[in-house]
């Protein structure tokens, strides 16, 4: 197994800090050892930082000072973002939440967030399956907006897919059912839910853990799934949600095929709000465009050095974003396995496809939602239209595994004309059987809540493990487990309303 390690050279790197002490601005803050509340030092405004502080906050009376998260970026979200073409505004990063994502459901009702559902019309839009070269399957189109008319239509697709994938599709779906079943088990309240010191013993304890050691393709071939399935729609699903084939982990690919659930939801306004007002009801300094490039601990504290010559020190560090494409310095060294990060290119045009390029007639003959299957013959994973402005006017979003230059997209296009590229570090390569990174890389204070996202990566997997690693942190610094318990519920008696309202 390879490691990626970080190291100094001690001697030299304690006085050249010394004297970096004596030129830079310095933040102190209490150690832990020292008997009072210590600082929580964060490192990335994501949704794993911020429900870091948010759980700190609910789970502590006194034990917790000031929390600072540091943000390389000028804007809170991380990986949840949101882009503008021609002054529309859609989701670029993380965009779907499973009906079943309840801490994701809590934040909505907890701040005062509104619940978005993808309108009937874009949820029944047409679905085609592309392989290069024509559409292997296709389902109905209906341009109506008599309801019943779409119902009508919507039944026949149902009929339709069930004769190409028969009862297979009812067996994938037992398969993605049984892993929701176990992942329910992280919202148990704390009486019968550990505290885990590691992202294995949190997963077995789940009976996740031996979907991590086998690929989706040997997990949903001994499901008894056809052939056919796994090679067309399980393939579509994975490349559209993990950019990824059928040799990913089977978990990552159960958490996956679950994003093809109905009744997934977002927040109004884009997802990024969840961070954004998490952070603002966690009574949390916020240092934007605050890169840390060093993390050295000394004399039972931890400085934070960041790229502006500014020095933070705290008695607990939480390194709440992926270090694999990171350049932290950590002295002394940690070690983590080695990763790498799937990286997603988006490209979201305004304009019309070209139907000559899929073989068809018309634009009206193009599918609302192109799949694709695992095959060099095409260039990209998938083509959605995220919005129809008229006829012949469309913002679309396309992923691909590689940047898409102009040449090719003048292909795929008769019409541009607006075009935003983004390059995404989305989320682990995922690979069998999957090897973690610890929860904490030193033996102190220092935690990584980014080591569970070897098993999935999703905006409520990172919520899920900022989770425990508050606990974490409040049961190493007083050696008990927080009292109070988190349910379903954990906001009032009506915040599980939400999930009913869906």
């Amino acid at each position: 197994m390879k490691i990626r390690k970080y190291s100094g050279i001690m001697k030299n790197l304690h006085l050249l800090l010394s004297l970096i002490l004596i030129s830079t601005t310095t933040v102190t803050a209490t150690a832990v050892d020292s008997g009072s509340s210590p600082t929580v030092c964060i490192v990335g405004a994501g949704i794993g930082g911020s429900s870091v502080a948010h759980f700190l906050r609910r789970y502590s009376t006194s034990e917790i000072g000031t929390i600072r998260i540091l943000e390389r970026n000028d804007v809170v979200g991380g990986r949840m973002a949101t882009v503008t073409i021609s002054g529309q505004t859609f989701e670029a990063g993380a965009s779907i939440l499973h009906p079943k994502n309840y801490h994701a459901l809590n934040y909505t009702k907890y701040l005062n967030l509104s619940v978005r559902q993808p309108p009937r019309s874009e949820s029944d839009s047409c679905f085609g399956i592309w392989n290069g070269r024509n559409f292997v399957f296709k389902t109905l189109s209906s341009s109506s907006n008599f309801p019943i008319f779409q119902r009508v239509v919507s039944f026949a697709n149902s009929v339709l897919i069930f004769f190409r994938y028969g009862f297979s599709l009812f067996r994938m779906n037992s398969f993605v059912d049984s892993t929701v079943s176990n992942f329910l088990k992280y919202y148990e309240g704390f009486e019968s839910r550990p505290v885990f010191e590691t992202a294995e013993e949190m997963l077995k304890w789940s009976g996740l853990y031996n979907l991590t050691t086998r690929t989706l393709q040997e997990e949903l071939t001994d499901a008894n799934l056809s052939p056919r399935l796994i090679e067309e729609l399980a393939t579509v699903i994975t490349r559209i949600n993990y950019g990824q084939s059928m040799s990913i982990s089977g978990l990552a690919g159960a958490v996956s095929l679950a994003g093809s659930s109905p009744d997934l939801w977002s927040v109004e306004g884009g997802n990024r709000r969840m961070a954004v007002e998490l952070i603002n009801h966690s009574d949390v300094k916020l240092h934007l465009n605050e890169e840390v490039k060093s993390v050295s601990f000394i004399e039972q504290k931890y400085q934070l050095n960041t790229t502006k010559g500014k020095s933070y020190q705290c008695g607990i560090t939480v390194v709440a974003t992926p270090l694999d494409e990171l350049k932290i310095q950590f002295i002394p060294g940690i070690s983590i396995p080695e990763r790498k990060l799937q990286h997603t290119y988006t490209t979201f045009i305004r304009g019309v496809l070209n139907p000559a390029y899929f073989g068809l007639g018309s634009v009206s003959e193009i599918p609302q939602l192109i799949g694709t299957v695992e095959t060099p013959d095409v260039p990209f994973s998938s083509i959605s239209v995220l919005k129809q402005h008229k006829e012949n006017d469309m913002s679309y979003k396309v992923f691909s595994r590689k940047p898409l230059d102009d040449e090719l997209l003048d292909r795929i296009f008769s019409v541009r004309n607006e075009t935003v590229k983004i390059d995404w570090a989305a989320y682990p390569h995922y690979h069998a059987p999957e090897v973690f990174a610890p929860f904490i890389l030193d033996g102190q204070h220092l935690y990584y809540v980014n080591a569970f996202e070897n098993a999935a990566s999703t905006m409520e997997t990172s919520a899920v493990a900022a989770e425990n690693i508050a606990r974490l942190i409040l049961s190493r610094l007083t050696g008990e487990i927080p009292s109070s318990s988190v349910e379903l519920k954990s906001f009032g008696d009506d915040a599980y309303d939400v999930h009913s309202d869906l």
